[in-house]
């Protein structure tokens, strides 16, 4: 079982979908980063220096400061402001998955399809040479 294991383990493809998670969760926390730090806070101060991971709606009744606030005193809210930079994050990090990809598929171009070396003779079906002008098997004359 121990061999059987170390085999799937050290397959290339377990060993590149391992390094390609831990590349994707540092992407992830740098994205997070972008998003919280560069590309909010602008938008905010564009939109009257609303600071979108303190928004919140509480549905406890009572008043709180700060979604930190409500959060430690276990009010239930909704944090629709850290969704908003999660949905951000998520179409930047999909938009450079795409990038990725259609760089990758650039590189992977298709084999050229080559010419058919034989053709089909219409009389008794077998395969001939495209030069040939009579079948070798039923001797039928063939056009061009």
């Amino acid at each position: 079982m121990w061999k059987e294991f170390k085999e799937f383990a050290l397959r290339g493809s377990v060993v590149d979908l391992a390094v390609g998670i831990i590349i994707g969760a540092a992407f992830g926390a740098i994205v997070n980063s972008f998003v919280s730090d560069i590309v909010m806070p602008p938008v905010g101060l564009a939109l009257g220096r609303v600071d979108f991971s303190n928004l919140f709606i509480n549905l406890s009744g009572q008043t709180y400061p700060s979604l930190k606030a409500a959060r430690e005193a276990g009010a239930a809210v909704i944090a629709y402001g850290a969704f908003l930079n999660a949905v951000v994050n998520f179409l930047i990090v999909a938009f450079a998955v795409f990038q990725v990809v259609r760089i990758t598929n650039r590189f992977r171009r298709e084999a050229p399809v080559a010419a058919p070396a034989a053709k089909e003779c219409p009389q008794c079906g077998m395969s001939i040479p495209l030069v040939a002008k009579r079948c070798p098997h039923c001797t039928s004359q063939l056009s061009s």
